[in-house]
């Protein structure tokens, strides 16, 4: 059986494509913001909020493709305890790394496997980004060659490209930062028998 990515990202597509995992791309049609709106009333944490969004992804694809194994996921960022989310244009992505400037944030990357309406398994991972500290012209400098990725990405970076050149350490699982904890998701794909094992 083919996967079904709950996703349009591009980054969460070529990491399943270069491990050799079959699957085709379908995106969810929630809204992000409503779903978190509750949890953030109830103090939820980070990780509870990314693992709600990457199932309410997931449970959404799933309703439409009955049979289907349908992969949902979802990353959030917390700094200080405040939530960030992808920014909205170019003068937000600057204000963000202006704030991460010099500081360590965690971004949680959260997955979802989805048959039927029935959630059968979930996962998330943490990494730590300490990003070193950054002048407002470097900012602009950055933000000037990559130009819209900025917008791409929660963290107002593409760590796989020259997003790297913000960070002084990052601790955590590549796949995690990128937005996909692949080694979990592969042993429990073998689990499931969806891949070869």
């Amino acid at each position: 059986m083919t996967l079904l990515l709950a996703s349009t990202s591009p980054f969460r597509a070529a990491i399943l494509k270069h491990a050799g995992v079959a699957f085709r791309a379908e995106g969810a049609e929630i809204d992000e913001r409503s779903v978190e709106a509750p949890l953030l009333e109830a103090d939820a944490t980070p990780e509870d909020i990314a693992a709600v969004l990457a199932e309410a992804k997931a449970q959404d694809v799933s309703e439409r493709n009955p049979g289907a194994l349908v992969l949902g996921g979802d990353q959030t960022l917390s700094l200080e305890g405040d939530l960030f989310h992808k920014p909205a244009e170019m003068a937000e992505a600057r204000r963000n790394l202006l704030c991460f400037s010099g500081k360590t944030h965690q971004l949680w990357s959260a997955l979802a496997l989805v048959r039927d309406g029935e959630t059968i398994w979930r996962h998330v991972s943490v990494a730590q980004m300490s990003v070193r500290p950054l002048s407002p012209a470097f900012i602009g400098r950055y933000l000037a060659s990559v130009g819209d990725a900025a917008l791409a990405s929660v963290g107002c970076y593409q760590y796989e490209g020259e997003g790297i050149q913000l960070f002084e350490k990052t601790e955590g699982d590549y796949f995690t930062i990128i937005g996909l904890p692949l080694l979990p998701l592969l042993a429990e794909l073998r689990r499931l028998g969806e891949i070869d094992g």
